[in-house]
């Protein structure tokens, strides 16, 4: 097992990281102040690991109550949450009561952000089954829910107590949320760690075969760089807005095609290609970067080719988008691999040109 620590002083909090976790209740059961928790989970999770956890926490003195939500993105919305207040109201939860989401980044967004408002603040911990759960939205506190005109959009900062990350749980994970997770993980050797990006060149057959060393490897190095990211800006202020590398372009993909249409993960390394294309228009990256950046994505099983929405379409929904500022659309874009910044080209005749093209580059 390896152990992380998101750096926020009075408000740190470990990351634990390796396979048959859920079984280990010295983990968890320390960081509940009261012996009655809430678990949030979807259909999916439940079916597979809620009768688990419940034993362990059940044979640890704690009382819990499941709260089982449908399964998928198009369900993160506001009348899934009002399921989660519903059940914390039935149930005369308490503020000391912790709620613990036991599933994807869609769980953990939403329990998150009930966790957050319910009586002004609960405590909260991460239960991460899916690999882009485990590598990103589990780690630094982003919760909220969709909302039909835009990904995302209604949500607060709020931090876990804890994140338990059982790889074990990656062993029924369906290809494709796999692969959609590895976007993610790409996404950090692009915009800092230049070495796990080689390393990802190398390794990336034993990520896709589930490979536990790897797997853990690169986990623990993902969310090592977030952690990082996190304790030096936790509410993206400045460099963390560097996380959102092909997330412009990949939210727009996303309340574009409807939800749940594309996996995030999916939109992610489709905007990030775009991001990479409008990169090499500017002159920053040259050709041979933009076909080894590709390539990666294609090794991973994932598409490089964003849905033709429409040029006009594309910019209606990134104005929306959380990085706006002064009506100015901002873009996470790449200086060079391993380097990413922040810019502002919106309305360009460069960022036409990418979107005209779809993030396509043959």
């Amino acid at each position: 097992m390896q152990t992380l620590t998101v750096g926020l002083a009075e408000r740190s909090y470990p990351i634990y990281i390796g396979g048959n976790l859920l079984g280990c209740a010295n983990l968890l059961l320390p960081h509940l102040p009261h012996k009655r928790v809430v678990v949030v989970t979807n259909t999916t999770v439940a079916a597979l690991y809620l009768e688990a956890l419940v034993a362990m926490l059940q044979e640890g003195g704690v009382e819990v109550v499941p709260v089982v939500l449908p399964d998928g993105e198009q369900y993160k919305n506001a009348e899934t949450l009002g399921l989660i207040y519903d059940a914390l109201l039935s149930c005369r939860s308490e503020r000391s009561t912790p709620l613990i989401a036991l599933g994807g980044g869609v769980v953990g967004d939403m329990a998150g952000y009930a966790a957050a408002t319910y009586l002004r603040g609960v405590p909260f911990i991460q239960i991460p089954t899916t690999l882009l759960a485990q590598v990103d939205s589990s780690v630094g506190g982003k919760t909220g829910i969709n909302h039909p005109l835009g990904k995302n959009m209604i949500g607060a900062f709020y931090q876990p107590r804890v994140v338990l990350a059982d790889i074990s749980t990656l062993k029924t994970l369906a290809d494709r949320e796999l692969c959609a997770g590895i976007a993610e993980i790409i996404k950090y050797g692009l915009i800092r760690d230049l070495d796990f990006f080689v390393w990802l060149e190398q390794n990336m057959g034993k990520l896709l075969v589930r490979d536990e060393v790897a797997l853990q490897y690169a986990i623990t190095r993902s969310c090592k760089n977030k952690a990082e990211v996190v304790a030096a800006d936790e509410r993206e202020s400045g460099e963390r807005a560097l996380l959102n590398l092909g997330h412009t372009f990949g939210h727009a993909i996303e309340t574009g095609m409807g939800y749940g249409t594309w996996l995030h993960g999916e939109a992610v390394a489709a905007g990030t290609m775009m991001a990479v294309d409008l990169s090499c228009r500017l002159g920053w990256l040259g050709v041979d970067d933009v076909t080894r950046i590709r390539s990666l994505f294609e090794q991973a099983r994932l598409p490089v080719v964003a849905p033709s929405l429409g040029v006009d379409r594309y910019l209606q929904l990134m104005e929306l988008d959380k990085k706006v500022v002064g009506g100015k659309m901002n873009f996470v874009l790449l200086k060079k691999i391993g380097h990413a910044v922040v810019s502002s080209v919106a309305e360009s005749e460069l960022l036409r040109q990418t979107l005209e093209t779809s993030g396509s580059y043959d």
